[in-house]
């Protein structure tokens, strides 16, 4: 599932007490990078960097890391209108003890969101609908190759998450392969910098895959919140 939603993908009473964000004010993105502490079942630790920026009219998606027997890096070109987030292009390639592959998509090849572009959409977007588990909401994406993939996502309570990086606030998003049922991907974004990812937790027959952990923070131009 790529370096990104891989790495990553209550109680009634509790559910009912969920307070949605006004549907009308989305946050605007913001410059910013990144690192996170990856650990996958199997594999020594790596360390991805992740950086968002403005390039005039779009926004670029980056991220990459690098160990003694692999390496990798996908990045996201994509376009606001208003609410409403329109891929451009989508680059990704990885290598493994010297062996790898390289995968491109324009615009023409993407019907919905490349996964880059649906990280930061869904970061955006979750908390302003009535996503629940009872009755989550569906995100549809293209993996590196363009096949379509096939999402369910609900929002659990908000609250406070403590990570390498410090103490923030989190928005709490899980999300179920369709065509999986038996994978968890539960993610942690902060509610103000669309895109940035506190925590991410991968399962899979119940059993953990992959940990993904803030370690670095830096807002471009600001300290950090």
């Amino acid at each position: 599932m790529g370096l990104s939603l891989s790495v990553l993908c209550s109680s009634d009473m509790a559910l009912a007490a969920y307070t949605l964000k006004d549907p009308q004010l989305f946050e605007a993105p913001r410059p910013f990078e990144a690192q996170y502490r990856l650990e996958v079942r199997g594999w020594p630790g790596a360390t991805i960097t992740h950086s968002l920026s403005n390039e005039g009219n779009h926004w670029l998606s980056d991220m990459r890391f690098s160990i003694t027997v692999a390496r990798g890096q996908e990045f996201s070109r994509f376009s606001l209108d208003g609410d409403d987030t329109h891929a451009l292009l989508f680059n990704s390639s990885y290598s493994v003890l010297g062996m790898g592959d390289s995968y491109q998509l324009n615009e023409s090849d993407i019907p919905t969101l490349d996964r880059q572009t649906a990280l930061f959409d869904l970061s955006r977007r979750a908390g302003h609908e009535n996503c629940i588990e009872s009755a989550p909401c569906t995100i549809e994406f293209v993996d590196q190759k363009g096949r379509d993939e096939h999402f369910q996502y609900y929002v659990t309570d908000p609250g406070s998450i403590e990570v390498p990086a410090g103490e923030f606030e989190a928005l709490n998003v899980s999300l179920i392969d369709i065509e999986k049922p038996d994978r968890l991907l539960t993610i942690s974004f902060h509610p103000d910098w669309p895109g940035l990812i506190l925590s991410a937790v991968y399962h899979k027959e119940g059993r953990r895959e992959t940990q993904l952990t803030l370690t670095r923070f830096q807002p471009d131009g600001g300290a950090t919140p």
